[in-house]
């Protein structure tokens, strides 16, 4: 090979995919939130984060339909109360969470803590056992099972009707006195409540199959400018709205012109595939991934789009 032969072109021709038009602005002292929002670096993630909340705003303001699916973890992380001010705002619509959030949603609203050691527990078979949120929760199901109510409903309504001292950080409460559909995904077998002895798998399949038919309705309705947020869940939520808007498909709703977001600590295939890549494709919809601790993360999308309302 000659090397004297290399070719090579001008720096002037060629198009970058960054400039510095796009870089981080420095804030001054004193600067409100816009000033830091408006000063993030136009580039990779803060490009998802601001058209997502571009979108919901958009969703907001012409009445769309605005789901978060909310893992658990998010509501151990203390950020129940950010999500019950955009339900009250009337920013999210509807809400589905997986069989744990209503345990952690739960014992908040008992006693104001949550999240046992489980490694701990778990050599001597304590892991999960405790009383009260199990009798609670179970008795919950069952009633509402009786009454023909989904879990999310159920639930909500008994930590109402019992005032339980923090029931006013509970999602489960706040949207059943919104008025908001909250529906509970269950794998039996995967939630500490299921170790117990009033566990009733009959009422637990029927509630959450109550409640998958509701979310079905709820995603029927994120065409033309909806938008749906997966927070936090690996595995169940994804694969539920995978089916759930498969089915409103199936069923004649035109769910198209959407934005899909996945936010979580690593990216997972499910999220990605079942989220983000599936119900999207062939440009009926938008899917925007974002990378990061859900303690960070949240607030940083909750002030963003309060700041725009």
């Amino acid at each position: 090979m000659d090397f004297t032969k290399v070719k090579t072109y001008s720096i002037k021709g060629r198009k970058g995919k960054v400039n510095i038009a796009e870089f981080a602005k420095i804030s001054k002292k004193g600067a409100k939130f816009a000033d830091f929002y408006e000063g993030l670096p136009d580039i990779l993630a803060v490009k998802n984060l601001k058209a997502l909340v571009d979108g919901v705003i958009y969703a907001y303001k012409r009445k769309r339909m605005v789901i978060f699916m909310l893992g658990a973890h998010v509501i151990k992380c203390g950020l129940s109360p950010l999500v019950i001010d955009l339900m009250k705002c009337g920013v999210i619509k509807a809400v589905a969470l997986n069989g744990a959030g209503i345990i952690h949603d739960t014992e908040i609203a008992m006693v104001g803590s949550t999240s046992e050691d489980v490694g701990a527990g778990i050599m001597d078979g304590s892991f999960g056992m405790t009383k009260e949120t199990a009798e609670f929760i179970n008795e919950g199901i069952n009633d509402g099972c009786r009454a023909g109510l989904g879990i999310g409903e159920a639930i909500g309504k008994k930590i109402l009707d019992e005032k339980l001292k923090n029931s006013s950080l509970s999602i489960l409460a706040a949207a059943h006195k919104l008025s908001i559909p909250i529906t509970v995904h269950v794998a039996i077998g995967a939630d500490i409540i299921h170790q117990h002895p009033l566990a009733d798998g009959a009422a637990i399949g029927e509630g959450t199959m109550a409640d998958f038919k509701k979310l079905v309705r709820s995603v029927g309705k994120l065409g033309r400018g909806g938008v749906v947020v997966n927070f936090g869940s690996a595995v169940i939520l994804p694969e539920v709205f995978l089916k759930a808007i498969n089915l409103a498909r199936n069923l004649g709703c035109g769910v198209k012109g959407f934005i899909a977001a996945n936010f979580d600590m690593y990216t997972h295939y499910r999220p990605m595939q079942n989220i983000l890549v599936r119900p999207t494709q062939k440009g009926f919809g938008k899917g925007l991934n974002i990378i990061g601790h859900h303690e960070i993360m949240m607030p940083l999308l909750y002030q963003a789009i309060v700041e725009r309302l």
